[in-house]
């Protein structure tokens, strides 16, 4: 059983948090699930990704007495978490498939005598060692990460998660903290019952990331996409950024049309070895290359914090896969970009998923819910915290609608044109065929079903097939038509649509955006640095120093290759900003600086500093 040493004070906490971690306070909830745990009660942890969930169990950890087991699902995630924490001087292992006999020897060892602050430990491993290894030591706390694979109703589901019930049976007076970045209201409530809970405190996090920008792109065909993205790249020469792929052959594609224009970028999915897998996550890491081209099986173990962009190639199935893969950039709290891509095939494709799936009418619910994010003609930033339950009363400033607001016009003519093409072909076609109608191309389908015969053939002819493939998607959207997909995929007219063609009320359409495909600009310089007075130093500007910046970060690259660590563990790249624009020339001044804790001022502040003075 876990003896606290003391209810520690708020500022014995706030020390703790400004020694180890560098920072003089905490965010919102922090404090209050510190002391929850502090005073061993249960909670559930909803923050989003970056937004500080580990040190809610890190610091308690420290604080008390014994040993912290960390509940975690990957291997990746484990390795990443102790490398940061024993970067800030805090004793952390992992027990896992991937250490060998000598290393696990020595980590239960330490568990047993207590030397170990925080031990990482996959489910499985876990189950199999409450007999054995858990029974032998003083356990301070249990911290359950990406909970909500143990509900159903999450967006991750794992078996071996359900089973996880049997720690409050076995350690009855042991705190519980489940933490999770994406869970809706049922799956909260199923991870409070399968944990078997008492009486939790529930803490919901804002899920507002104000440093992420929002931008969907509609309608792009790949070789525009492909382009768009290459001129995003180019944009951020020295910027880490994740290309999320549907399906593996495009992260290959995409990985090799970056590769032959000179970008360095790695492949990630299921069909690639362990050993392939490790080597592109360990490459992307520690910034030898700058790209990874993933699915979805890549992420949930990266913890990489200097991710500065994150493109969707395709459309993710659910907002949760959204925010939760999005969230992966920033995670430092610098500025960083995001961009999805939507496209009228995405919709069919993943469509054609969720009724394949066992779960149909959850995933297509989840689906709906993302197409209207990216169909928003709203702030986006309001869509998505809506969706967790978070009203917002004002729009963000930083996502593409807000920016750019669209423009609308009568669309009724348009709209009837392509419902007659569907209603004089007994609603019987795909949305290429009603294209290729409107258009009046006698494809080899029209030719043998006598489409160029009937009245809508070549009505639309005067706009592009881009054109048309948008409007389709935004009648889609209006509920206008409806795709059967178990009829294959073909287009059917809604009683709403209907009313349309049949005049008895008229719709718009958003215009077609025919401007030059410009780039989001990168945020990098626009980092603003808080105005702060340091003892022995002018008030800073609040001008950062480019090339500074450039050198503290070949500085950084190389601490971290002598650590064998990847850089973003040494230092954040908001700290290096925060240095580029402070300049501390003292290692006092520079311990003052956010995110820079006790440890690491003693261990690596003196070649900073001296690298800083060569500037001033």
């Amino acid at each position: 059983m876990s003896i606290i040493l003391g209810i520690f004070s708020k500022m014995d906490t706030k020390t703790l948090l400004k020694n180890y971690y560098g920072y003089d306070s905490f965010r919102a909830h922090q404090e209050e699930i510190i002391n929850t745990i502090l005073h061993h009660q249960d909670c559930l942890v909803l923050m989003p990704t970056g937004g500080g969930k580990s040190i809610c169990y890190q610091i308690p950890a420290i604080a008390m007495q014994g040993t912290a087991v960390i509940i975690s699902p990957l291997i990746s995630l484990m390795k990443d978490q102790v490398e940061s924490l024993r970067a800030n001087g805090i004793e952390a292992a992992a027990l896992n498939s991937g250490n060998d006999f000598s290393t696990d020897t020595i980590v239960r060892r330490k568990c047993i005598d207590g030397s170990l602050k925080l031990l990482y430990i996959s489910p499985e491993k876990l189950l199999s060692e409450i007999p054995f290894l858990l029974k032998q030591m003083t356990i301070s706390l249990f911290a359950i990460d990406e909970a909500h694979c143990i509900s159903q109703w999450g967006h991750d589901f794992r078996p071996e998660y359900t089973q996880l019930d049997i720690l409050h049976q076995e350690f009855p007076d042991i705190p519980i903290m489940a933490l999770t970045a994406t869970a809706d209201k049922i799956t909260r409530q199923d991870i409070i019952k399968q944990l078997q809970l008492k009486n939790p405190q529930v803490f919901i996090s804002s899920f507002d990331r104000p440093n992420l920008s929002l931008t969907v792109k509609r309608g792009y065909a790949t070789k525009e996409k492909d382009n768009y993205i290459l001129q995003f790249i180019k944009a951020r020469p020295t910027e880490s950024g994740i290309i999320y792929c549907l399906s593996r052959k495009t992260t290959e594609k995409v990985s090799k049309f970056l590769n032959s224009k000179g970008i360095s970028s790695s492949v990630y999915h299921a069909g690639l070895t362990q050993k392939e897998r490790d080597k592109a996550q360990i490459d992307f890491q520690k910034d030898d290359v700058q790209v990874i081209c993933a699915t979805i099986a890549f992420g949930m173990g990266i913890d990489k914090g200097n991710v500065r962009w994150v493109i969707h190639y395709n459309m993710p199935k659910s907002i949760e896969n959204f925010y939760q893969e999005i969230g992966r950039a920033g995670r430092d709290g610098a500025p960083a970009d995001t961009v999805l891509f939507y496209s009228l095939a995405d919709v069919v494709q993943l469509s054609q998923f969720a009724k394949e799936s066992g779960q149909k009418d959850i995933n297509l619910d989840k689906l709906k819910q993302m197409q209207n994010y990216a169909e928003s003609n709203i702030c986006r930033r309001r869509i998505l915290l809506n969706y967790f339950g978070e009203q917002r009363d004002y729009d963000c400033d930083n996502c593409d609608v807000c920016m750019n607001p669209p423009q609308r016009f009568d669309g009724t003519t348009y709209i009837q044109m392509a419902l007659s093409a569907i209603k004089r072909t007994e609603e019987s076609v795909r949305t290429s065929t009603i294209i290729e109608i409107l258009k009046g191309i006698a494809s080899p389908t029209v030719k043998r079903k006598g489409y160029e015969n009937i009245k809508t053939f070549g009505v639309g002819k005067n706009l592009s097939t881009n054109d048309w493939q948008d409007y389709l998607l935004q009648m889609l959207q209006m509920g206008f038509i409806e795709i059967s997909y178990d009829q294959g995929n073909i287009v059917k007219i809604t009683k709403s649509g209907d009313d349309v063609l049949y005049g008895r009320k008229q719709a718009e359409l958003c215009v077609v955006d025919h401007a030059p495909k410009e780039v989001v600009k990168s945020k990098r310089l626009h980092l603003e640095i808080p105005t702060i007075t340091i003892p022995g130093l002018p008030e800073t500007t609040g001008i950062e120093d480019k090339k500074l910046f450039d050198a503290l970060r070949s500085l950084r690259r190389q601490c971290a290759e002598e650590e064998g660590f990847p850089s973003y563990i040494i230092f954040s790249d908001k700290v290096l900003h925060s240095l580029a624009t402070i300049k501390p020339v003292s290692l006092d001044a520079f311990g003052f600086i956010q995110g820079i804790g006790e440890h690491k001022k003693k261990k690596y502040g003196r070649r900073f500093v001296d690298l800083i003075q060569k500037f001033v």
